[in-house]
């Protein structure tokens, strides 16, 4: 009449910090990562110490899922959302930056299936396509999207309504084009705008002129468009700017910020060009944080999902650190060394170890004293 507990060498918590360090250290195996972290719980009696054997990884992250690591995500930024959101002084609006990219998986059937190949005729690696909702003052996510690459990135644009903050403005690429996304951006939160570039044939009609190279426009929103959401109206409105590329070539962008006393055209055309930063913030996760091995290591689909996750969670804690240290030197965050940064969290971290968790907060604040 006995009862036996399992105790298992990775729980749940000890499997997410695994996935976490799985997106910092890329140059190491997964096994390599949970014994330079040495966060397996090792058997009685307590001085003895053993190996994780790599079924026991890969059994421990399929019991997580990709649930948790999605929840962690979403609470963290959550939390750090004061240091994520910097108000531009001009506008008086947090800048944002949506941007899509893609992950090569592992070539198994499992993620063939998932998330398919951008080629239908050369099938190298199945892919996966992410959008991701990024401040331009810190270069911290604050959502993302995934999905197979079969999925365009305007579909996963609009999955990233219940992230968008108040008092934001959203700069988009042309691909983004859409009435209805455009539009229900403008509705998901208050006082959320956006800009993007104008397409090169755009159909439009001058309505009012505030200078000769800004003016508010009306444009015809397709009846397609209009089938596919009835709510949609015939014609909706924006701020069209032209300028001058050095070329001479006369391009522009667009904007649902209408109101020229509040938002400057000088204010416009300067926040405009931050557009850039969230493709230097994938330049960051893929080329430093991922040491350019852009092919995820997961077999299984929800273990791709989970990684990602991980991987986004990892640079968020690296930028989160960066804010940190740019408020307390008197720069701004993306003056700070992303290489320099990541490199030094890595080793302090797996020089002060992780155990207990909750302790993490301190290290690091006397990682930056330091």
């Amino acid at each position: 009449n006995k009862a036996s507990i399992r105790r298992r060498r990775l729980p749940a918590q000890q499997a997410v910090w695994l996935v976490i360090w799985m997106g910092l250290q890329r140059n190491m195996s997964i096994k390599e990562v949970c014994s330079s972290l040495d966060i397996a719980l090792q058997p009685k009696p307590e001085d003895s110490w053993s190996r994780v054997a790599p079924s026991v990884l890969t059994d421990s992250r399929r019991r997580l899922d990709e649930s948790p690591l999605a929840a962690l995500f979403h609470t963290t930024v959550k939390a750090w959302n004061g240091d994520i959101l910097q108000q531009d002084k001009d506008l008086e609006l947090n800048v944002l930056a949506v941007d899509g990219t893609t992950f090569r998986c592992q070539d198994s059937p499992e993620n063939a299936e998932e998330f398919g190949f951008i080629s239908k005729k050369l099938k190298p690696y199945p892919q996966l396509r992410l959008v991701a909702l990024m401040s331009t003052e810190t270069r911290m996510i604050m959502g993302a999207a995934f999905d197979g690459c079969h999925v365009g990135e305007t579909t996963l644009a609009k999955r990233l309504f219940n992230d968008i903050p108040a008092h934001s403005l959203t700069l988009f690429d042309r691909c983004y084009f859409s009435a209805d996304l455009l539009l229900s951006w403008q509705e998901s939160a208050e006082n959320a705008h956006w800009l993007m570039p104008a397409k090169r044939k755009l159909r439009y009609e001058v309505l009012e002129k505030y200078a000769e190279n800004d003016m508010l426009i009306s444009m015809p929103i397709s009846p397609q468009a209009q089938r596919q959401n009835p709510n949609l109206p015939a014609r909706w409105e924006a701020r069209l700017v032209l300028y001058q590329e050095p070329k001479g070539e006369i391009k522009g962008f667009i904007t649902s910020l209408t109101d020229p006393s509040r938002y400057s055209l000088e204010s416009l055309l300067r926040i405009y060009w931050q557009r850039w930063e969230i493709e230097e913030g994938y330049g960051e996760i893929k080329q430093t944080q991922l040491q350019s091995h852009v092919t995820l290591r997961s077999r299984f689909s929800a273990g791709v999902k989970q990684e990602l996750w991980g991987v986004l969670l990892a640079y968020n804690l690296v930028r989160l650190e960066m804010v940190k240290i740019a408020s307390e030197a008197g720069v701004r965050a993306t003056r700070v060394s992303f290489t320099a940064a990541i490199n030094l969290i890595d080793a302090q971290l797996r020089w002060l170890a992780l155990s207990p968790d909750g302790t993490l907060p301190v290290k690091l604040k006397r990682m930056r004293d330091s």
